[in-house]
């Protein structure tokens, strides 16, 4: 399958704002279920112990992504845009 404009453009767009987003927020707070999979794929035995000494606790895991990943998502969506607007409309 090749790319048409349209699929350059929308995935061009929404690399830029992906970045948007990345550069806007400090950090995300995962939610319970995600963490404990998080925590059972990388072999995280810390926080599987604790749960289980104390179940009614919340261990919720926080992300923080590098400051230059904005950059770079922004960076890459721009050049996909104007690159998608260049090429020629093809039906």
């Amino acid at each position: 399958m090749r790319f048409k404009r349209h699929h350059i453009l929308l995935g061009g767009l929404l690399l830029f704002f992906a970045g948007v987003q990345f550069r806007l927020v400090d950090s995300f707070t995962l939610s319970e279920r995600s963490s404990s999979f998080i925590s059972a794929q990388l072999g995280d035995k810390g926080s599987m112990q604790s749960l289980a000494l104390w179940p009614n606790t919340l261990s919720r895991k926080v992300v923080k992504p590098p400051r230059w990943l904005g950059l770079a998502l922004m960076s890459v969506g721009s050049v996909l845009t104007l690159k998608s607007l260049s090429m020629k409309a093809v039906a």
